[in-house]
């Protein structure tokens, strides 16, 4: 309910306002119950919906990524936000450069995750179905 005060020519008037309906308004003016006519039907505002999003775990903490480069573990990370469609890999499986890690759908689009390097899995530190942010580590590979 939405509460005006008016005054018109020196009077002042308490305006309430329960409910519009299409073209029509219940109202209250200083106790008195009217239902206004309106020219055009009010637009009722639309509901929200907002897609939430998985939530996204802190993996390393700087130090840790320092930690890992140096002992030679490489993280392949989500190059942009999407969700995971396919895991390609298990961990301790060997992977050459260039080899499919993951896909990631994202904009509607599949993309392939390849590895930047040859090595073995370390980690895979998603599922299928996870909502992943820009940067989220994806597979660990030394």
């Amino acid at each position: 309910m939405k509460e005006y005060n008016y005054k018109i020519k020196g009077a002042s008037y308490n305006v309430k306002i329960d409910n519009i309906e299409e073209n029509i308004a219940k109202v209250k003016v200083n106790g008195i119950e009217f239902d206004v006519e309106l020219e055009k039907p009010v637009a009722q505002p639309k509901p929200v919906v907002r897609a939430v999003a998985a939530p996204v775990k802190t993996i390393e903490a700087p130090k840790a990524a320092q930690e890992a480069v140096e002992a030679g573990i490489s993280a392949v990370r989500a190059p942009l936000p999407g969700t995971i469609n396919d895991i390609k890999v298990i961990v301790g499986q060997a992977v050459k450069k260039g080899e499919t890690l993951v896909i990631l759908e994202a904009m509607k689009m599949e993309n392939s995750i390849d590895s930047e390097c040859d090595g073995k899995v370390q980690e895979v530190k998603v599922q299928k179905g996870d909502t992943v942010m820009e940067g989220a580590i994806l597979v660990t590979i030394s």
